[in-house]
């Protein structure tokens, strides 16, 4: 499979502090590759400079074998779910993937789509505003609003965040069919091992800024990794 993200010697300083620095990352096309780390581990610092949200202090990040510093074109293919999008709580999810549709020009008819996809079609769920939406329908909107432009390439930072077992389980199942059905390739971020070796093909793990392991999720769960506090650790790699 061909290489859809690449990151080469990438390094983000703020203030003379290294918050990043990796060697490489690729993600591959069709995947689904999990970037596990504890909070604060530089997890999301990365996916903003995937996006251009954040400019690399040094280093260089290819999709689709370009440079994203030399053409911005690449952003029309990429979904993304890095923070909660500023809803409009007095609209309903159709109306606030409208306004979203009349900023950056897609398709109208992807929206009622993407609800379904996401499962807030129901007859109960049409016509409620936002400000009265649970989290896990806030969670599915978030996904709507990173799906609705049919992107080839999903960044999901933390996506189950506060959501209950059953609005996990849900939101895991969505993300594989995508990727499988689909044929997305998804970056997705968590820092609980549990939730990330159900659905990823492979997978990095990033403690300080620094990638400490990279490979197939076959081979974190051969192995002896336990998670304590939020960090991994590894009999033959040591405690991070």
């Amino acid at each position: 499979m061909e290489n859809i993200i690449e990151l080469h010697n990438l390094t983000k300083v703020y203030n003379d502090v290294t918050t990043v620095k990796l060697e490489k990352i690729t993600v591959k096309s069709g995947e689904i590759y999990g970037f596990l780390g504890p909070n604060g581990a530089g997890k999301t610092t990365i996916m903003k400079m995937i996006l251009s949200l954040i400019e690399p202090t040094t280093g260089k990040i290819l999709v689709n074998g370009r440079d994203v510093k030399k053409n911005k074109d690449y952003l029309s293919q990429v979904g993304s779910m890095i923070e909660e999008p500023s809803y409009y709580p007095n609209l309903t999810g159709y109306e606030n993937l409208l306004v979203f549709q009349k900023m950056i020009g897609f398709s109208e008819g992807n929206i009622w789509p993407t609800l379904e996809l996401v499962g807030l079609t129901e007859e109960k769920n049409r016509k409620k505003l936002v400000r009265d939406y649970s989290l896990g329908m806030k969670q599915r909107l978030a996904l709507a609003f990173a799906l609705v432009k049919e992107p080839k390439i999903l960044l999901l930072d933390e996506p189950t965040n506060g959501l209950d077992p059953s609005g996990i389980h849900e939101i895991r199942e969505l993300i594989v069919r995508l990727a499988k059905v689909k044929g997305l390739t998804v970056f997705i971020s968590s820092h609980i091992l549990t939730e990330i070796e159900h659905i990823a093909d492979r997978v990095g793990i990033i403690n300080k800024g620094h990638l400490v392991y990279e490979g197939k999720i076959e081979s974190i769960k051969s192995s002896n990794w336990i998670e304590i506090g939020g960090n991994f650790y590894q009999n033959n790699i040591g405690g991070f």
